[in-house]
């Protein structure tokens, strides 16, 4: 392909990009503003491949500047789109870029416009993929996603292109004569041509992962709590398991909340909330770090607790349940009585199926309440017997 081809396949594919994510933006409203940005940055990036097809329209250095700090600008929003995954950025921050750029091309340009425009002008560019693809690497929001890598490879690969421009295309010049120019504006074309398909494909990745991921953790959590739920519990919970030193022991605590039915029905079902989310909170604030905890349904909980014994165990439950019954007396939201019974079940290993230890630890809280609830119930050491 001739070079005039090659511009505008770069200005159709960054046409294509936009409207991909323009599209994209629409499903994805809690990150609207990064597809924005990126949308923006096609358009830019478009208008800079139409600018460099007539820079030799504009007098002097004018039309290479001009073409140069525009594609600096398409690849600045890029960056900018990436950091607002993470957290709220200001477009204004590019200004200063530009101004530095377009005080370079006034000062240097004017005596090397061919050394500038073919080679210094590949500076900011591979400083500014570098940047973003070690901010995609230091991203909170991207770091669990398999995507990731990919990304981070296309700004790496890409910055490294200009990179190696910028130093070793002078040095091939120098040796081999300028007959090599045309050969390295057509494998920037060429290049140009990828990475301009590469990198919108790996964005909308990212952004659909996180979408199904967030789709798959609200999947596992209860709305009401934001506790897990019982799939999550026990996802999570079994996995916790098999990662846990086999030699140590394995408590669950299986709570069910006194009497719930009457407190709905004298208080009404925003008191029974109100009491559910307060357990919720309370549970989750004094158990132990490494404990996992799930709403089950209705008003029963589970707390699993890996390398931990049925005395420390204990106390987190008293604790709990204590916490529970204070905070529901004293609250302004509340000022009602609410118990929790609690089955107890320990493990000494985690080679016990989960669900073997829960249905442990709920004969355990059958019995508590038979004995008149507000109590903590021990199973046998197995997780298998009641205790006496």
């Amino acid at each position: 392909m001739d070079l005039p081809t090659l511009w505008y396949l770069t200005v159709g594919t960054s046409l294509v990009a936009t409207a991909m994510t323009l599209w994209e933006r629409k499903a994805h409203g809690q990150r609207s503003r990064p597809l924005g940005i990126w949308a923006a940055s096609y358009v830019v990036f478009a208008v800079g491949c139409l600018l460099a097809m007539r820079r030799e329209a504009f007098p002097g250095i004018i039309g290479p500047a001009l073409t140069n700090i525009v594609m600096v600008l398409g690849y600045l929003l890029v960056l900018q789109g990436v950091r607002c995954l993470d957290e709220r950025v200001r477009i204004g921050r590019c200004a200063a870029v530009l101004i530095v750029l377009a005080a370079a091309w006034a000062i240097g340009g004017e005596a090397f416009p061919v050394f500038f425009w073919t080679y210094v002008a590949s500076l900011p560019i591979a400083a500014i993929c570098g940047l973003t693809a070690l901010v995609l690497l230091r991203s909170r929001a991207v770091k669990p996603l398999r995507s990731r890598p990919i990304a981070v490879a296309v700004f790496v690969c890409h910055g490294l292109f200009y990179s190696l421009r910028a130093t070793l295309a002078p040095l091939l010049v120098e040796l081999y004569g300028e007959h090599l120019l045309p050969v390295l504006a057509k494998a920037t074309m060429y290049e140009a041509v990828l990475f301009m398909m590469a990198m919108p494909m790996a964005l909308l990745a990212l952004i659909r992962e996180e979408y199904q991921a967030q789709l798959l953790a609200d999947s596992r959590t209860d709305f009401l709590t934001g506790l897990r739920n019982r799939q999550g519990f026990f996802e999570h919970g079994a996995k916790a398991l098999r990662n846990a030193d086999a030699q140590q022991p394995v408590c669950l605590l299986a709570f069910d909340l006194d009497h719930f039915k009457a407190i709905n029905d004298r208080y009404g079902h925003d008191a029974g909330d109100a009491v559910l989310k307060l357990f919720a909170t309370v549970s989750r604030e004094i158990a132990d770090a490494d404990g996992i905890i799930g709403r089950l349904g209705g008003e029963e909980f589970a707390l699993l607790l890996p390398g931990q014994n049925s005395t420390a165990a204990g106390r987190i439950g008293e604790a709990v349940a204590r916490a529970f019954a204070e905070r529901a007396a004293r609250s302004d939201g509340l000022n009602l009585t609410a118990t929790v019974s609690i089955g107890l079940a320990e493990a000494q290993s985690n080679a016990t199926a989960l669900a073997e230890l829960l249905s442990a630890a709920d004969l355990a809280l059958y019995k508590a309440k038979a004995l008149g609830r507000n109590r903590i119930q021990m199973a046998g050491a197995t997780g298998v017997s009641e205790a006496a």
